[in-house]
């Protein structure tokens, strides 16, 4: 053989070894909601930053049940080339990833049941199941066949109300976030009522083979366990103190992390005397056993609703040159709290500053609160006149009039009759959507909100409710005005569940109301039904869960034209280097569209859902309300390198995957939040 030939041979050797190597070549997935360690990070590389520009649309699902105001916040999880979702009517669907061909589908709602917006973030993929919550129950679904493993607790699934401590019929609880997979468990968090009596927010492991309840960490402790002195003496009324955002398994340490939220009721917290233990903590459990390991309260006796957002991010720093495993905690307060990962210690210094006393009748606010000296923090922390918007002279006077209605203090001002501006707001600073760390940079990425809510404590009335909400307009008497319509004898006109849909929605001149919550809007439809006051009913009036006070709702602040009281930034993306504990980058993350087109631009704006940080040198996010955006970010600069318009606002966390050696970019784009248009679609992203 000539040497020219020898080269050639050479070379269709090295090729074709090479194609067989990417061919057998594993699929990579995403195995779990929020990743590995809950740091949403993948090794894949294909899709890079030399190339990101040439990402096209790869495939398209519709599932087709959306709905006005349903949302679709499901985390994709991708196994053996299959995605799992869950859907705008609580449906979960099984999707091949290569091409967007729906597999199966799986109905977890009745079919005669209404229509109402969940907020779901996914499913638990484990062996040959697929775990799934749907209201007060966990189902276990055949991986293969979308149908309950009849093995599985009773007819494939288990009632989450029971195992409690209290009656099943009075507890209420579910969960939003899909549980995490130790060995032979499937350990969930829940979320359950802000109001009293509540269902307490225990964190329990349940054998993923049979349902059975294995253990149960109690996060309202009972008599005699350690934290219980942080309460007051007997049995409790409170619930809360739960791990909605679920929690992050460690498995080399066999530990499991969580973080709770606050303790209810949740805006006054005279039935609840204390630092309430361990509520709004990050807590370190042994995985096997449920024992606690360590905890660290961030908020004590939490007033604001500032539940600690996110599971816990599992990270690795460095201090003095050496690698140190470490827990990093989000708060909606804006603050990046970083644990050492097996004593709870903080990494960084910690003050504990004196915060304001409470003039409301009976309150005890904590005097002091901590806060991180490092790092900075990730939002504003504090609302002044001077941050009021000035997009137009009319939105700044209407504005300037309501911020002198209300109280706007430092961080951990307590509420009260005089209202409060809540700054951050109760949908964060951070929210449920978590943290991007990548391992090679130690650099964390954070989307969060600057938006401000309103809140006031009235008298525990219906007849104080109707006064804070409709009596300016329908006067105290409900006759209304020459343009505005008489309440009198409205249940003769309407049924109760339309006017309760009138009251959240609006109608015409009418604003909605959806922040009111649903207690409150329950019972000022009694109140205008009946003209009763529940205040009156002594049954009621002596119930020892009815405090003095109750918020009128938490109300997300708006200019009259619909958009944030304040100055821009109104959303942002931030890049933290945990090593250093300082900020590396942060630019504002969504715009409006409108105003993008008389001039303003780069805004940000609301967003809900995560980020995702790879090896390729990008970091994806979606998250954004209004303009709808996927866009890719140099991971070191924050330069922005690639960006496209959803069907929807994807708000959501995207994921990664290959199939035959091709990487995939998927994220649900379900909108619907805060009046944005809704849909029901998942995409896919890859290269030509």
């Amino acid at each position: 053989m000539t040497k020219r030939r020898w080269q050639w041979f050479g070379l269709a050797l090295i090729l074709g070894a090479t194609a067989i190597g990417l061919a057998q070549t594993p699929d990579v997935g995403w195995p779990m909601h929020g990743g590995t360690d809950n740091i949403r990070y993948s090794a894949l590389s294909l899709i890079n930053t030399r190339n990101v520009k040439q990402l096209r649309l790869a495939w398209t699902y519709d599932s087709k049940d959306a709905f006005p105001a349903s949302e679709m916040q499901s985390h994709p999880v991708i196994v053996d080339g299959t995605v799992y979702v869950t859907t705008p009517s609580m449906k979960v669907a099984a999707i091949d990833a290569a091409t967007g061909r729906e597999r199966w589908t799986f109905p977890l709602a009745p079919p005669d049941a209404p229509r109402t917006r969940s907020r779901h973030r996914g499913v638990t993929v484990h062996q040959d199941r697929v775990f799934v919550t749907y209201r007060n129950f966990l189902y276990a679904l055949d991986r293969q066949a979308g149908r309950p493993i009849e093995s599985f607790g009773s007819a494939g699934r288990i009632d989450l109300r029971e195992g409690l401590g209290l009656p099943v019929e009075r507890a209420s609880v579910s969960a939003s976030t899909p549980g995490a997979i130790f060995d032979d468990l499937i350990i969930l968090g829940s979320s359950v009522p802000e109001t009293l009596p509540g269902t307490p927010g225990h964190i329990r492991a349940f054998d993923v083979k049979t349902g059975k309840l294995r253990w149960t960490f109690h996060t309202i402790p009972q008599i005699g366990e350690l934290g219980a002195d942080t309460w007051p003496d007997g049995p409790t009324l409170s619930g809360g103190a739960n791990a909605w955002a679920g929690v992050t398994v460690d498995e080399k340490n066999g530990m499991v992390f969580a973080a709770t939220g606050s303790a209810s009721f949740d805006w006054y917290g005279v039935n609840r005397h204390g630092d309430n233990l361990f509520a709004d903590s990050v807590l370190a459990l042994d995985a096997r056993t449920g024992q606690r390991v360590w905890h660290y309260q961030v908020i004590k006796h939490d007033l604001w609703d500032w539940d600690l957002p996110a599971a816990p991010s599992l990270v690795t720093v460095t201090r003095a040159g050496k690698p140190v495993d470490a827990v990093a905690q989000l708060t909606k307060h804006g603050y990046v709290f970083v644990l050492d990962r097996k004593t709870g210690t903080p990494l960084f210094p910690v003050e504990e500053r004196r915060a304001a006393e409470s003039t409301v009748d009976g309150e005890r606010a904590a005097p002091v609160q901590r806060h991180p000296v490092a790092p900075p923090p990730f939002t504003r922390q504090q609302l002044t006149e001077a941050m009021l918007t000035t997009r137009t002279p009319a939105a700044h006077a209407a504005v300037l009039a309501e911020f002198r209605r209300y109280r706007s203090g430092p961080l951990f001002t307590p509420p009260s009759p005089d209202g409060l501006i809540v700054f951050p707001g109760v949908d964060g600073g951070a929210e449920w959507g978590g943290a991007a760390f990548d391992p090679d940079t130690g650099l964390l990425y954070v989307n969060a909100n600057e938006m401000p809510w309103l809140m006031r404590l009235i008298p525990n009335t219906d007849a104080a409710l109707y006064g804070s909400k409709c009596a300016s307009c329908h006067r105290s008497d409900r006759t209304g005005g020459p343009q505005v319509p008489s309440l009198v004898d409205i249940g003769t006109r309407l049924t109760r569940d339309q006017i309760a849909t009138l009251i959240r929605q609006g109608t015409g001149r009418m604003p909605g109301f959806p922040d009111m919550g649903a207690r409150n809007i329950g019972d000022v439809v009694e109140f205008l039904v009946t003209g009763k006051d529940q205040a009156n009913n002594p049954s009621i009036a002596n119930d020892p869960a009815r405090l003095k006070y109750r918020n009128d709702g938490e109300v997300l602040w708006r200019d009259p034209d619909g958009y944030p009281p304040i100055t821009p930034p109104w959303g942002t993306l931030s890049a933290i280097d945990l090593n250093a504990g300082t900020m590396r980058w942060q630019k504002p993350l969504g715009e409006y569209p409108e105003l993008v087109a008389k001039g303003l631009k780069d805004t940000g704006s609301d967003n809900y859902g995560g980020p995702l940080v790879t090896a390729g040198g990008l970091l994806f996010i979606a998250a954004t309300n209004f303009d709808r955006k996927f866009r890719a970010f140099d991971k070191l600069t924050g330069e922005l390198l690639w960006e496209t318009t959803l069907p929807f606002a994807g708000n959501a966390t995207p994921s990664t995957y290959t199939v035959n050696g091709r990487q995939f970019l998927v994220i649900a784009c379900g909108g619907g939040k805060n009046n944005a248009p809704s849909g029901s679609t998942v995409v896919a992203f890859s290269l030509p």
